[in-house]
């Protein structure tokens, strides 16, 4: 009994040839399904959207109009800033922003105790070098004095001694004047004649000396004087002065405080007008040129404008243009009020025409989807765009008149091919 127990069923036979066959069947049946739909989501990318919450439209043949928005604000044609150029304590404020100054008017002044001692100590440098120079040149000039008064002291000995010789010799014939006395005048005379040359050649060296080193003298005379005019000119440089008449838009408040060498102080804003500048689109910066024209709406009215300064940095998508008013510009016009209008640049054209959407925003114009013919589906497709505006966009390939196109938001859509529009 315990054997009967013990001892392990076999299956009958009939089952055990089956077995293995059957499970290898049921394993291909699930790999099949699987690769069937890894196949069929691989191929086309889908999802389903509300047609109501699309909006779609149509490629056409019309008129592009070549100009794009601007936004931005009225500015001062010029602005100049007054910055600190020693520095030091404010010690008293002479304007406030928004007065009227003129040009010459003080503003603020410092008070800088270092830079005084340091002006008093390169002056007294400066003037003693100055009196060094002065003192050398006129040692020249006396020396140039001596000499001629010392040449002409043996023209006169010469002729002097000249006028007694011939006395003399007169004298020694009748025997009045000893021969030794004679002999004297004229060895003085001898004398006299050998030292007139030399000194004449110690005249004119010593002179063309003089003239070399004069003008040397001038020189350094002529930058001591303006150094020391630059030196002393710190001082003045305590007072911050307007540089030109207008408006003094900003200038320091606080009494006491320290600002250094370069320090922006203020800013006039001078009445030479005011200007516009405007923020455009990133896309239009190698289309914007000097002296096209724009249209801006200011107060109600329609006012001419161009485009005088371009400047390409690219900062958060946009660049910025200054334009001017052509003729008059408008009455009251306030600083940093804010200006819409558009700029043109260039005629209207024929083309394929798309209206500019969201989808823009998405796919910079390099795809779309194109909803089939039933209107029950969109597809996506490449496309190729040329100019813009901020209505419409040109197409140079990819569509064709007729084709619709959902011009809506494509955050839905950006990572599918295909779209089905739900009811």
């Amino acid at each position: 009994m315990t054997d009967s127990m013990d001892r392990k069923l076999s299956k009958p036979l009939g089952l055990r040839r089956f077995a293995v066959p059957a499970a290898a069947i049921a394993a291909c049946i699930g790999l099949s399904v699987l690769a069937a739909n890894l196949l069929m989501s691989g191929a086309v990318r889908t999802a389903r959207i509300p047609a109501a919450g699309v909006t779609i439209d149509t490629a056409q043949q019309g008129a592009l109009h070549d100009f794009t928005p601007l936004r931005g604000k009225v500015a001062p044609k010029d602005e100049v800033y007054l910055d600190a150029l020693e520095g030091g304590q404010v010690e008293r404020i002479m304007a406030h922003a928004g007065d009227q100054v003129t040009v010459g008017q003080p503003l603020l002044s410092f008070r800088n105790t270092a830079l005084e001692l340091d002006v008093l100590e390169r002056e007294g440098r400066l003037v003693e070098s100055i009196t060094q120079l002065q003192t050398y040149e006129k040692q020249l000039e006396d020396s140039r004095l001596a000499n001629e008064k010392a040449a002409a002291e043996i023209d006169f000995n010469i002729v002097r001694l000249t006028r007694a010789s011939a006395r003399r010799s007169a004298l020694v014939g009748r025997g009045s004047v000893s021969p030794e006395a004679e002999d004297q005048l004229n060895d003085e005379l001898a004398y006299d004649h050998r030292l007139l040359p030399l000194q004449a050649q110690n005249n004119l060296r010593q002179d063309a000396l003089r003239r070399r080193q004069l003008p040397e003298i001038h020189t350094q005379l002529a930058n001591l004087q303006q150094s020391l005019t630059i030196t002393r000119s710190k001082l003045d440089s305590l007072v911050l002065k307007a540089p030109v008449s207008g408006q003094l838009t900003d200038i320091v408040q606080n009494l006491g405080e320290n600002r250094n060498r370069g320090d922006r102080l203020g800013e006039i804003v001078p009445a030479t007008g005011f200007k516009i500048a405007a923020h455009v689109d990133e896309f239009y910066l190698g289309q914007v040129r000097v002296g096209q024209v724009a249209d801006a709406g200011i107060d109600g009215a329609t006012w001419k404008l161009k485009v005088e300064r371009v400047y390409p940095q690219v900062k958060d998508g946009t660049f910025v243009v200054d334009l001017a008013f052509i003729g008059a510009a408008p009455a009251n016009l306030l600083s940093g009020e804010a200006v819409n209008g558009t700029l043109s640049l260039g005629g209207d054209r024929p083309a394929l025409i798309l209206p500019a959407g969201a989808f823009l925003e998405r796919t910079g114009g390099d795809w779309v989807m194109v909803v089939g013919p039933d209107g029950r589906s969109a597809v996506r497709r490449r496309i190729k765009i040329g100019r813009r505006n901020a209505e419409q966009v040109e197409i140079l390939s990819g569509l064709k008149p007729g084709d619709r196109v959902i011009t809506s938001d494509y955050s839905a859509v950006d990572k599918v091919d295909r779209v089905i529009l739900t009811r």
